[in-house]
C-alpha cells in the first residue's frame, strides 16, 4: 500500500500568523490596479493618471459606496462590512468567485466557522481503500498547505515515491519549488507552480493563523526568489480539471487529464486523479509504468 497520511507534529513549524488586515488591504490594492479605466467604461486621462488601474474613488463610484468606506476597507478594516456591499465590490473589481472566496473570507472572517488548525489531517480508512483500488490511475489526497496526505501505486509511479520522503516534505509547495527534479518533471513548471501559490493564497484567507503555513509560505519565501514573486501578486484560483503535460524520466511525455475532487465532509481535502485518452501514446506509457511499480517510482524523483 502506498497510502500515506502521517503528518509532522504541530510544533514541527512555528511561524507567525499571516496578517489578515494586511491581506485584505493588499488584496484589494492588487484587484483594483489591474483594472483599467476603460475596463469598466470610465474616461482614461491617460499621462495624468498618478496610480496603475482604477482610482479609490473611481472603484467607490462603480461599487456604490462612499470614498471613504471604501478607503477604510482597504486600509483592512472590514469589521463591519455587510456581504451584500462585498458583493458589489466584488462586482465593481471583476472578481473571480474564488477572488470574492477569498474576499470575503478575509474582511468576514467570524463569518466562517474556524477549525483548531494545528490538527492533523487524517485521511478515513475507506478513502485508503479506494485509491488502491484505483489500478492504473494515478490518484492522491491533497490538504491544507498542499500536504499529500494519501497516494495509491500509480501516483508514486508517476510522480515519484513519497514514502521516501520526510512527512515535512511530502507538500507541493515544498517538491516544485525546492526540488530540481520537479522542474524537469513539469513541462509547463510555471503554470504549475502558479496553480500551488493560488492554492496557498485561498488557505491563507480562510487560515491566517496557522503557523505551519506561515512557517510554510516564509522558508518558500527566503529559499526561492520564484515563490516570493507569485506570491507577491496575490492571485487566487481554484481548478478542478484540465490537462497537465508532463515529462517522465522513464516514458518521455504523457499528456493527461486530471480531475479534482472536494470531499463534502472536509472540505480541506481534494482527491485529484489523473488519466490518459484512450487508445493514445499516454494510456500505453502508463501501462508501462504500472508494471514497472516500484522501479517507476524510484526513477521519478532522483
Amino acid at each position: 500500500m502506498e497510502s500515506r497520511d502521517e503528518q509532522p507534529p504541530a510544533t514541527a513549524a512555528a511561524g507567525r500568523p499571516l496578517d489578515r488586515r494586511a491581506e485584505l488591504s493588499e488584496f484589494l490594492r492588487s484587484r483594483r490596479a489591474r483594472l483599467k479605466p476603460q475596463d469598466v467604461g470610465l474616461p482614461d486621462f491617460g499621462r495624468h493618471r498618478r496610480v496603475p488601474g482604477l482610482r479609490r474613488e473611481e472603484l467607490a463610484q462603480l461599487a456604490g459606496v462612499s470614498v471613504a468606506y471604501y478607503t477604510r476597507l482597504e486600509q483592512g478594516n472590514g469589521r463591519n462590512v455587510s456581504t451584500e456591499v462585498l458583493g458589489s465590490i466584488a462586482r465593481a473589481l471583476r472578481l473571480t468567485d474564488a477572488e470574492h472566496a477569498h474576499l470575503t473570507h478575509l474582511a468576514k472572517p467570524k463569518a466562517h466557522k474556524k477549525k483548531p488548525v494545528a490538527r492533523q489531517q487524517q485521511v478515513r480508512s475507506s478513502l485508503h481503500r479506494l485509491l488502491d483500488t484505483m489500478d492504473g490511475v494515478p490518484a492522491y489526497i491533497v490538504g491544507r498547505r498542499a500536504e499529500i496526505l494519501a497516494w495509491n501505486r500509480m501516483a508514486a509511479a508517476v510522480f515519484g515515491d513519497w514514502a521516501e520522503l520526510p512527512a515535512a516534505e511530502r507538500n507541493w509547495a515544498r517538491l516544485v519549488f525546492l526540488r530540481p527534479a520537479y522542474r524537469e518533471l513539469f513541462v509547463d513548471w510555471e503554470q504549475k507552480a502558479i496553480d500551488i501559490v493560488c492554492a496557498l493564497r485561498m488557505d491563507a484567507g480562510c487560515y491566517p493563523d496557522d503557523p505551519r503555513l506561515s512557517a510554510l509560505v516564509g522558508e518558500l519565501s527566503v529559499k526561492s526568489g520564484e515563490f516570493g514573486r507569485l506570491w507577491a501578486t496575490h492571485d487566487v484560483k481554484e481548478k478542478s480539471h484540465g490537462v497537465k503535460l508532463l515529462h517522465h524520466p522513464l516514458v518521455g511525455e504523457l499528456t493527461l487529464n486530471f480531475e479534482s475532487f472536494r470531499l463534502t465532509d472536509d472540505t480541506d481535502q481534494s482527491l485529484l486523479t489523473y488519466h490518459a485518452e484512450p487508445g493514445s501514446p499516454s494510456a500505453e506509457s502508463l501501462r508501462l509504468l504500472a508494471s514497472w511499480g516500484a522501479d517507476a517510482a524510484h526513477a521519478t524523483t532522483r
